[in-house]
């Protein structure tokens, strides 16, 4: 017999498994375009507590950090290349703020609207926004040829190399000194300009805290101190006239310019008294109107008739500055003239409204001013300064509110 030997059965074949998708690359400049913004970020950040004095300016470095951190995250958890478009545009934003503020100043915050030499730490700040910015863009213009980075240990490097810049940035961000700390003036074309420039650290004026008006280069000790004095005399004793009431029944009288936030109280009697700078007698109360209300917030001093701005007393030199009134028409009223008007191109009044004799005046300023304890007031009513000088803008010790 034959034997029959069976054919082994034939097992079924799994069916091959399918390929698994390669798993695309992520951008890799874009690893590097965030690490730089949250370096960057991060320096922005130490730099607020610097600029506490200028919450204008305070406010900004918060908005530019919290913009770096929230964008720079993002693009490192959801990378894509529209986030690439926008970072190219903050990036570029921001480094172009930069170049404006150490050019010309950034008229537009307190804090940071007269230009600075650049210094290490917004230095280093500036050129990771432009590290982001150039590494966005190569995302944003080769799109997903932008995946194909072989070399990852480089971008890696690169990215620990930008991250580990941030702390010495932080550390001289938050040591950071105003260079310009000198006095800012403000001419007819509303643009500021720096009286000195000086290496020198200054502080804002602030009513709650020790008063210390240093930092001005050519003022000398002596008109500091005068300045000091002034600002000391007038916080202790001007809250007398805190109460508008007990001013008017001590012979204050308004001069009908509440409706401007700004309103003065006058007494007459005290022009021509015997009274200079002292707050016992001031010649003018400015209250704050702008709550509904009358909020004591600074003395206007004012020198007797037949005074002008050729022999007022120097009281801190570049410090202070006196301004005069002449072009403001009151009602003929003896006792409590107002304001009603200004003068025509010839600087008369029309009949029945006069004009009073100018006298030099000066703010002492017992609440936060942008422009410092001796502030003039702004718009049509600030009234004019000596001939060839431009109005004091001291926002080196302003507060920027």
């Amino acid at each position: 017999m034959t034997a029959t030997v069976d054919a082994p059965a034939e097992v079924p074949l799994e069916p091959a498994a399918a390929a698994a998708p390669p798993r695309p690359r992520r951008p890799r400049p874009l690893l590097i375009a965030g690490a730089a913004s949250l370096s960057a970020g991060f320096i922005h950040a130490a730099a607020i507590g610097a600029h506490a004095d200028h919450p204008q300016a305070a406010r900004a470095f918060v908005g530019v950090a919290m913009l770096q951190f929230v964008w720079g995250a993002y693009v490192l958890v959801r990378p894509s290349r529209q986030l690439a478009w926008i970072g190219v545009a903050l990036n570029a934003g921001l480094v172009a703020g930069w170049a404006v503020a150490k050019t010309k100043g950034l008229w537009f915050i307190s804090g940071l609207d007269v230009k600075e030499p650049v210094q290490w730490a917004d230095g280093l700040a500036a050129a990771l926004a432009f590290v982001s910015l150039v590494a966005a863009l190569a995302v944003a213009l080769r799109g997903r040829r932008a995946r194909g980075d072989a070399r990852p240990m480089l971008t890696y490097a690169v990215v620990i190399a930008l991250v580990a810049l941030a702390l010495p940035g932080m550390v001289q961000a938050g040591n950071h000194v105003h260079s310009h700390g000198s006095t800012v003036v403000v001419g007819a074309d509303g643009k500021a300009k720096v009286v000195a420039e000086g290496p020198t650290q200054v502080r804002a004026y602030d009513p709650t805290k020790p008063i210390d008006l240093s930092g001005t280069p050519g003022v000398t000790p002596e008109q500091q101190a005068r300045a000091e004095m002034l600002v000391a005399a007038t916080l202790y004793k001007l809250p007398q006239w805190a109460d508008a009431n007990y001013a008017l029944s001590k012979g204050f009288f308004p001069i009908g310019d509440a409706a401007t936030g700004d309103e003065h109280l006058v007494n007459w009697n005290y022009i021509n008294d015997d009274h200079t700078l002292d707050p016992d007698y001031p010649e003018a109360l400015v209250y704050n109107t702008r709550g509904g209300g009358r909020v004591l917030e600074s003395a206007m001093y004012m020198l007797p008739q037949g005074s002008t701005l050729d022999t007022v007393p120097d009281i801190g030199g570049a410090l202070t500055q006196w301004h005069i009134h002449d072009n403001l028409c009151f009602t003929n009223d003896p006792v409590s003239p107002h304001v009603a008007g200004l003068t025509d191109s010839s600087g008369s009044c029309k009949a029945p409204l006069v004009k009073l004799e100018p006298v030099p005046m000066i703010h002492v300023w017992i609440t936060p001013n942008p422009c410092g304890p001796f502030a003039a007031l702004t718009g049509v009513g600030a009234g004019q300064v000596k001939a060839g000088e431009v109005r004091l803008c001291d926002s080196a010790h302003g507060t920027g509110l």
